[in-house]
């Protein structure tokens, strides 16, 4: 069967599943109970080791000696609610730590790195990592985040250099970067082999937070290889961890809402998640979930909570990406969706990056601009379907058929991952 042929099944069976339901592998009784909780529990803990913390920081003679377990429980705060002034008070507490210690203790150094890392602070975390480099204690730990920094900003010559230097195919830590540098390189079956060892590793372990961690991603990717129901069970066994988990149940809506179709559902659990979760780019997935109803005044009104509470100075640079997205999507804002991009391009020139500053200068009507940018820098480069899909439409603009044809396929099969908005955009390819 030729490649034609096998494209053109492909594009019939997006269009008619758009607006049906697929193969149902959620049941409500599976995940009902970690629902519309009395108490949000990690939150109350947080609070409980702060309320200790900052009592013994109260009695001792140095006001400093307990500032990074006062951070830590304001991180986990940050990681119970989405509240971003959590993980900015986080951040002082740590920078207090690390001026008291002139920068010398590479265990506050990383933590403070850390702490910007999930800011999206990437250059600021490297500065702080090669000084703990220099310090050179504990120096395995401190090159593991090394890889991590340089692979989120495309330095990936060192960041391969580095993983190959603490390589070790019984520790966790080796084992999930590992898995991300083959996703990295577009080597999905390899990275989900990886993640399995690293769960084995974490569940022979028995620690709660390594298993929640792998669970969780495991999902993600079995989601990715179209493994839906390995992507469910990952999700309710994270549940089972720790019911308030947040990203779990979002997993859970979104294969209820892109897999089965079923948008009423998805928008009940995302309803009871975002009455104690409070990341801004969950109003973004009610608005495309809306989008895919039909119902465009909600749509709206997630865009108008969204943009609100992007608002918040405190976000920095960690919604770059999103807002972006949310400009050409509808078509407003574009001169600010270039500089957004600009800025993450020399935040992070990685083919992401670069692939927002191509696509904000198509819909901006500069093809050839964009053209430039998506063959030199994202074709090739990346497997992520959303910049597969923004370099087909502008390939398609340009005239460059031959091309689109040979990149559909792999978009057709990351319809789940896309969403059925974007399934049906790339069925009209």
């Amino acid at each position: 069967m030729n490649s034609t042929y096998i494209l053109a099944i492909c594009s019939m069976v997006i269009l008619s599943s758009c607006n049906t339901s697929s193969k149902k592998v959620t049941d409500t009784s599976d995940y009902n109970r970690y629902l519309d909780l009395a108490d949000n529990k990690n939150m109350m803990d947080a609070q409980k080791d702060f309320d200790f913390w900052t009592t013994k920081a109260e009695e001792a003679y140095n006001p400093y000696s307990y500032s990074s377990q006062i951070a830590n429980t304001y991180a986990t705060m940050f990681a119970a609610t989405g509240k971003i002034d959590y993980l900015k008070l986080a951040e002082k507490n740590l920078i207090e730590l690390n001026e008291v210690n002139n920068y010398k203790s590479s265990g506050a150094l990383k933590s403070l790195a850390a702490n910007y890392i999930s800011q999206h602070k990437f250059k600021e975390a490297l500065q702080l990592l090669t000084t703990a480099e220099l310090n050179g204690d504990n120096l395995e730990g401190t090159q593991k985040m090394l890889f991590d920094v340089h692979l989120e900003l495309g330095n990936y010559k060192l960041a391969k250099s580095y993983l190959e230097g603490f390589e070790n195919m019984s520790d966790f830590d080796y084992l999930i970067r590992l898995a991300k540098w083959s996703d990295h390189q577009g080597n999905l079956d390899a990275a989900i082999t990886y993640l399995e060892k690293a769960k084995a590793v974490a569940e022979s372990s028995n620690l709660k937070g390594v298993k929640q961690w792998a669970y969780t991603n495991l999902a993600d990717f079995y989601g990715h290889a179209g493994r839906i129901n390995d992507s469910y069970n990952h999700f309710l066994m994270a549940l089972e961890l720790d019911p308030n988990d947040a990203y779990a149940k979002k997993g859970i809506a979104w294969i209820i809402y892109s897999h089965e179709k079923n948008p009423d559902e998805a928008l009940r659990i995302l309803n009871t998640v975002m009455k104690d979760y409070h990341a801004p780019d969950y109003y973004l997935l009610k608005a495309q979930i809306y989008e895919f109803k039909g119902d465009m005044a909600a749509k709206a009104e997630q865009l108008a909570l969204y943009n609100n509470a992007v608002k918040n100075e405190a976000y920095g640079d960690m919604y770059n990406y999103y807002n972006v997205q949310l400009y050409t999507q509808e078509n407003q804002n574009l001169q600010e969706a270039i500089a957004i991009a600009k800025i993450e391009v020399d935040n992070r020139p990685t083919p992401h990056s670069y692939d927002l500053l191509a696509w904000s200068y198509f819909k901006n009507g500069q093809l050839k601009e964009a053209l430039a940018l998506t063959k030199k820098y994202v074709l090739e480069q990346t497997s992520e379907p959303m910049a597969i899909y923004h370099s087909a439409e502008i390939l398609k603009a340009a005239g460059d058929l031959e091309k689109v044809k040979e990149l559909k396929p792999d978009l057709v099969s990351s319809a789940y991952e896309l969403g059925p908005i974007m399934a049906k955009k790339v069925s009209q390819l």
